[in-house]
């Protein structure tokens, strides 16, 4: 089985730092993007940033600038530091991954289970 397991996020004061780090675990075959996802309460859930294996990155227009995404594929590791956070960016943080397993060499989408970033003094 292929699980994601996401660091806790946590409360952060407007202007504050966070790094979220995110582990896929398992009969894991190929990873080709791991990529983080938020959710605010009443809202759909957006891309934050995606990377692929080779390290292309792709930044939400919101977070260009202020976010950075990085990868340990040694790790099967994704990581989302995010500098000089805002209100908004309050919402739940879930870890994605593309990828395929030993069991079964189709690519499919895993998901973490989400962890909450609050932004507020």
């Amino acid at each position: 089985q292929v699980q994601l397991v996401e660091s806790e996020g946590g409360l952060v004061q407007p202007g504050g730092s966070l790094r979220l780090s995110c582990v896929a675990s398992g009969s894991i075959s190929s990873i080709y993007s791991m990529g983080w996802y938020r959710q605010a309460p009443s809202k759909p859930r957006e891309l934050v940033a995606v990377i692929e294996s080779g390290g292309n990155t792709k930044y939400a227009d919101f977070v260009k600038g202020r976010f950075t995404i990085s990868r340990d594929n040694a790790k099967n590791t994704v990581y989302l530091q995010m500098n000089s956070l805002k209100p908004e960016d309050s919402a739940a943080y879930y870890c994605n991954a593309d990828l395929s397993s030993y069991t079964d060499l189709r690519r499919y989408d895993y998901w973490g289970q989400g962890t909450q970033v609050i932004v507020s003094s």
